[in-house]
């Protein structure tokens, strides 16, 4: 009989994630009923937002349950179905789990094309990832022509679709990565003006010089000394999208800029979470793929190959070890 094999949280971090704090698991790949189907996942998404979800602290997301299969998009195909609205072979995306097989009702489900655009870019650039760098770019940031808007995590699996965003809006686009590789990409094949590497000791000067004239749109991924650098340069009427604080999740929280800066720069900063503005997700995704099956928007993807390699994966992901979006070849 054909197995399913899934990872489970086995307890909490007390510190910092360890694969330790999850275990692995065999069993029967799950029956079908009615109106369910049977989906082989092909790829796991890894995202920050997890690290989260493995408190139990209150926050914007249910905390994961002890001894349940860890939550997580994938993309898989259709295996065996009793929904009308999907046969055998369709490619799917939804949010499976740490798992290689998993049944649903199809509620969440969402049929794709996987022949024109890779299966993974559904879990990156044409999925929530790419949403959200949609959404906070054009409804928090807006930004106008040859405004300046600033990228932190620029090469990552929103920064780097925000950066290109942005070009075709017309702002000038500065990114922060780490290290020169990454920074390279940025420029050279993302199409940023300008990127500064945050592991340089010149850091601080480096950023400085490359917002001479200062910051219109801020697009905060990671937090920490990153992000209280660029608030020194933010412009009158700036707009900043809060994503993530990636830097903040495995360490101390990043402190909110002083109250004055407020007053005197009159700028607008908001937090937002992707899964809240679902009625904006048909239009943000027909826009990017339209842009990804012209070729026009590109991204990079981290692969992880087998199942088992997740934890690891999760835990290179929240220390930068990914170059663009980090996945998780099941098989």
């Amino acid at each position: 009989m054909p197995t399913n094999t899934q990872i489970l949280l086995d307890h909490r971090p007390t510190d910092k994630v360890s694969p330790a704090n999850f275990r692995i698991v065999e069993t029967p790949v799950p029956t079908p009923g009615p109106g369910q189907v049977l989906v082989r996942h092909s790829f796991l998404s890894l995202d920050p937002y997890m690290r989260g979800r493995l408190s139990d602290a209150k926050s914007y997301a249910k905390p994961q349950e002890i001894g349940a299969v860890m939550g997580g998009g994938t993309v898989g195909v259709v295996e065996a179905s009793n929904n009308p609205r999907f046969k055998l072979g369709d490619a799917v995306v939804g949010m499976g789990g740490w798992q290689r097989y998993s049944v649903s009702d199809g509620g969440s489900l969402r049929v794709v094309d996987a022949k024109t655009i890779p299966i993974q870019a559904y879990l990156g650039p044409v999925g929530m990832p790419g949403v959200t760098a949609w959404y906070g770019l054009n409804k928090i940031i807006a930004p106008k022509p040859n405004e300046t808007v600033l990228v932190s995590a620029a090469t990552g699996a929103v920064g780097s679709v925000v950066g290109q965003l942005a070009k075709v809006a017309g702002a000038r686009t500065v990114g922060i990565a780490g290290g020169s590789q990454k920074c390279a990409y940025a420029v050279r094949e993302l199409g940023y003006d300008a990127c500064v590497d945050h592991k340089s000791l010149r850091f601080g000067e480096d950023l400085k010089d490359a917002l001479l004239s200062g910051v219109d749109g801020l697009f905060e991924n990671v937090g920490g000394e990153p992000f209280r650098l660029a608030m020194r340069r933010i412009n009158d009427f700036a707009r900043v999208a809060v994503c993530g604080l990636i830097a903040s999740y495995e360490s101390e929280p990043t402190p909110p800029p002083d109250m004055r800066l407020f007053l005197v720069k009159r700028f607008k900063m908001e937090g937002f979470i992707v899964s809240d503005h679902v009625d904006l997700w048909p239009k943000a995704l027909g826009e990017l793929a339209g842009l990804v099956a012209a070729k026009k928007l590109i991204w990079r993807e981290t692969i992880r190959d087998g199942l088992e390699s997740a934890p690891q994966a999760l835990v290179d992901l929240l220390h930068g070890q990914n170059f663009g979006k980090m996945l998780v070849r099941v098989d």
